[in-house]
C-alpha cells in the first residue's frame, strides 16, 4: 500500500512538472500597456491624483530629477497630489518601446515625455522634455501596475537645434 501511494505521488508530481506553460500574447499585453499609459496621461491632464496614485503597487518606486526615490504609498501620494494640483500641469508622453517578459508577469515601457508645470523658482510655466522607464507587474485581475517608474530630464532646448529621434 505504501509503495502504491508513493508511486501515485511521484506520478502526480511528474504530471505537474510537465504542465505546459501558458502562452503569452505579447502583442496583446503590449497593447494593454500602451492603453494604460494613454489613460495614465489623461489622469495627469485631468489633475486626478487618485487615479495617478492607483497606477502603482504599494511598494513601487517613483523617482525623477532632483527627487529621492519614493518607495511607499504615502510619499508617492503626497508628491502626486502636489503635482496634480499645479494648474499649469500638462503632460504628453508615449512609449517608444514596450517589452513583455516571456512569462507575461513583467513588462517595461521606455518612452519620451513633454511636461509643462509651474517652476518653483520663477512661479512661471516651464516646459521640459525627457525620457522615462517604467517597469510593470501583472496583477491577479490581469491589469498592470507600475513597480518602478523613473523619469529623467533631457537636455535644455536650444533654438534651431536638431533633436535625435526616438526609436
Amino acid at each position: 500500500m505504501r509503495a502504491a501511494s508513493l508511486a501515485l505521488i511521484a506520478i502526480a508530481l511528474g504530471m505537474a512538472a510537465c504542465k505546459p506553460a501558458l502562452k503569452v500574447d505579447a502583442a496583446a499585453e503590449e497593447n494593454a500597456i500602451r492603453a494604460k499609459e494613454t489613460a495614465w496621461m489623461a489622469a495627469y491632464n485631468k489633475h486626478d491624483a487618485a487615479i495617478l496614485e492607483s497606477q502603482y503597487e504599494d511598494g513601487a518606486g517613483l523617482a525623477g530629477p532632483g527627487a529621492a526615490v519614493m518607495t511607499d504609498a504615502a510619499s508617492r501620494g503626497a508628491f502626486l497630489k502636489g503635482f496634480a494640483s499645479d494648474p499649469a500641469l500638462k503632460v504628453d508622453f508615449a512609449s517608444d518601446r514596450v517589452i513583455v517578459a516571456a512569462s507575461g508577469e513583467l513588462a517595461s515601457s521606455r518612452g519620451h515625455y513633454t511636461m509643462t508645470y509651474t517652476d518653483p523658482g520663477s512661479k512661471l510655466p516651464k516646459t521640459e522634455t525627457g525620457t522615462y522607464l517604467t517597469v510593470y507587474r501583472k496583477q491577479a485581475d490581469g491589469s498592470w501596475k507600475a513597480i518602478e517608474d523613473l523619469t529623467t530630464q533631457g537636455p535644455p532646448s536650444v533654438p534651431g537645434a536638431v533633436t535625435p529621434q526616438a526609436e
